[in-house]
């Protein structure tokens, strides 16, 4: 019972994480990292490594469902992939200084910085409005400038476990791309992070004792198995409605569930505090 119980359970993480990551551009890594460590506790498994494990097999799904979303917006030929050339470097260099700065971070520090990062993100995805409707556009970052972005964004993101797609949505907006295009080539952004993201966490867990059956370093295989195999489904029908839906109620929606994933972050790190 407690097997099915638990299968249900992140086969329903990846159907929704799927489902943002056609959406929003985003890998899923904010419906993935809480539904793993509520996975886990709620099983009885948890330890102090349940933060790493949660991340990197976050970001190790986010290869998947950012790549299949990825393709679907591809047919539609709205993925920019010279910007995916250019920023390519970077994100990596990025989201490899992200892999270090979690080695050094120990659980507490970590429950604390996803939860700020969440509700960051929350806010943005309420009210949006003060980074969208500007009519100023800029030109896009190049040189140091684009370094510095790809790289910093890169790296805060690996630290979550999610795929800088909302980062790098707004960024592009702001340069005077449509948000379809943006969302579309953020899919591109997040697998550009999560692969050496994830590589990163599988490298910095191994053969660490009191891990879960089934996991390799930081990542846990069957739970990474369940959520991507749903998530490659979902991932094509978030990439339809992105194009067909208005986005105002879908973002408020999603706004509201990251205000409640934040607070429940704050609330597992107040209660570690204890």
């Amino acid at each position: 019972m407690e097997s099915a119980l638990l299968l249900m359970s992140l086969l329903g993480a990846g159907a929704i994480a799927g489902l943002s990551a056609g959406l929003f551009g985003v890998g899923g890594g904010f419906v993935v990292v809480p539904a793993l460590l509520l996975v886990i506790g709620a099983f009885g498994q948890s330890s102090a490594q349940d933060v790493h494990l949660a991340i990197g097999t976050s970001l190790a799904t986010i290869v998947v469902t950012s790549l299949r979303a990825l393709h679907a917006h591809s047919h539609r030929g709205a993925v920019d992939f010279k910007v995916l050339r250019d920023w390519a470097p970077w994100l990596v260099v990025g989201a490899l200084g992200g892999v270090a700065l979690a080695a050094a971070a120990g659980a507490k520090t970590l429950l604390l910085v996803f939860a700020l990062g969440v509700l960051c993100y929350a806010i943005y995805f309420l009210r949006p409005d003060f980074m969208l409707r500007r009519e100023r556009h800029y030109s896009f970052p190049q040189g140091a400038g684009r370094a510095a972005l790809a790289s910093g964004l890169a790296g805060f993101s690996a630290l979550l476990g999610i795929g800088g797609g909302t980062p790098f949505v707004v960024t592009m907006v702001v340069c005077g791309r449509s948000v379809h295009q943006a969302v579309a080539t953020a899919a591109g952004v997040g697998c550009l992070i999560a692969l050496p993201g994830a590589l990163g966490f599988l490298v910095l867990g191994w053969a660490q004792p009191g891990l879960p059956s089934g996991s390799v370093g930081y990542i846990n295989v069957p739970a990474f198995a369940a959520i991507a195999a749903m998530s490659v489904i979902t991932a094509p029908v978030g990439a339809r409605w992105a194009h067909s839906l208005s986005e105002v109620h879908l973002r408020r929606a999603f706004g509201a569930y990251l205000l409640l994933v934040a607070f429940s972050m704050f609330s597992k790190f107040l209660a570690a505090q204890g």
